[in-house]
């Protein structure tokens, strides 16, 4: 195969327009991190107490939301639901943001050190260390459990942090990234939410804005250029990743937590058309960009179909 070079990058395209250089990219990456990036620990107060009445989570974007069991439940059920779901969804954030820092180590291991791509890479890599201790400390400060994803998508996972090649590795980032970013760019705005959560996703949503440029661009620079296999494979992997991330999305132990029939409630999640709304619309502007850079093609696509994220 002919190698591609930087410089070569400035005449190649996409659907999209002509791809930038990854040194242009980086340097602007950096500068936005320069201006916009956050300590939690000192950003919010962990002092207070969750206030009486607030939720943890839109009720729109709670699993149960207009299913026959929602109106059966009470006020005060919904709000544990809601809260437990909060918990469920920010260990799935560790789990995944945990997954992201070890493919973005193997991504810079050949690269040169002094380059601005991978300096940028490793103030991502800090972002998420920070990130996943804030939702680490959300949970505790919400007296949450912490919601393991199912063995054996755990163990999964190890697999595809040692195999996983570029393209299909960024592919997954934004999976993992873009879903829980248009349903936290609803949280934060929320008034009815506890202040402390729209807190840590106001930070989450500014800081992860600039983890998805990264991504996006150097997923469309590796789909023109990379192997056919490696192409081929990133569009099944994907297509895996998206039936995965929809079952581990929240943690069925939630329903049993706040009192409720664990199968009756998956079942009614399933059946319901809110939350196929929800979930789609949540995955739209993701599926457009991969629809536009050929990555819902073939088998990956019918995956994606399968997972309920693509209409």
């Amino acid at each position: 195969m002919t190698t591609v070079t930087e410089s070569d990058l400035q005449t190649l395209r996409d659907a999209l327009g002509p791809l930038r250089g990854r040194e242009q990219i980086a340097e602007r990456l950096l500068e936005a991190s320069a201006k916009h990036s956050f300590d939690p620990d000192k950003e919010l107060d962990w002092d207070t107490l969750p206030e009486d009445g607030k939720w943890f989570w839109p009720p729109e974007l709670v699993s149960l939301y207009d299913t026959p069991l929602w109106k059966r439940m009470s006020h005060d059920q919904r709000l544990e639901l809601a809260r437990h779901e909060a918990a469920s969804l920010a260990s799935l954030g560790i789990w995944f943001e945990i997954i992201l820092m070890q493919l973005l180590v193997r991504h810079i291991y050949d690269k040169p050190a002094t380059s601005s791509h991978v300096r940028y890479a490793l103030t991502e890599i800090a972002d998420e260390c920070r990130h996943s201790m804030m939702f680490g400390r959300m949970i505790t400060w919400g007296n949450g459990p912490t919601y393991s994803v199912p063995r054996r998508y755990h163990n999964m996972a190890r697999i595809l942090k040692s195999v996983s090649t570029t393209p299909g590795s960024f592919a997954g980032t934004l999976l993992g990234e873009e879903i829980l970013d248009w349903m936290q760019r609803l949280t934060f705005p929320d008034e009815r939410v506890q202040p402390l959560v729209r807190g840590v996703t106001r930070i989450h949503v500014i800081e992860e804005a600039r983890h998805v440029r990264y991504a996006r661009e150097e997923l469309r620079r590796q789909m023109v250029t990379a192997p056919r296999w490696e192409r081929e494979l990133a569009r099944l992997s994907c297509g895996e990743a998206a039936r995965v991330f929809s079952v581990c999305f929240v943690n069925p132990q939630v329903y049993e937590n706040v009192g409720l029939d664990r199968h009756e409630a998956v079942a009614q999640v399933r059946a319901s058309g809110h939350r196929a709304e929800v979930m789609q619309t949540g995955a739209k502007r993701l599926t457009d960009f991969f629809e536009d850079i050929g990555v819902l093609n073939g088998v990956g696509r019918r995956l994606w179909k399968s997972s309920g994220l693509l209409a």
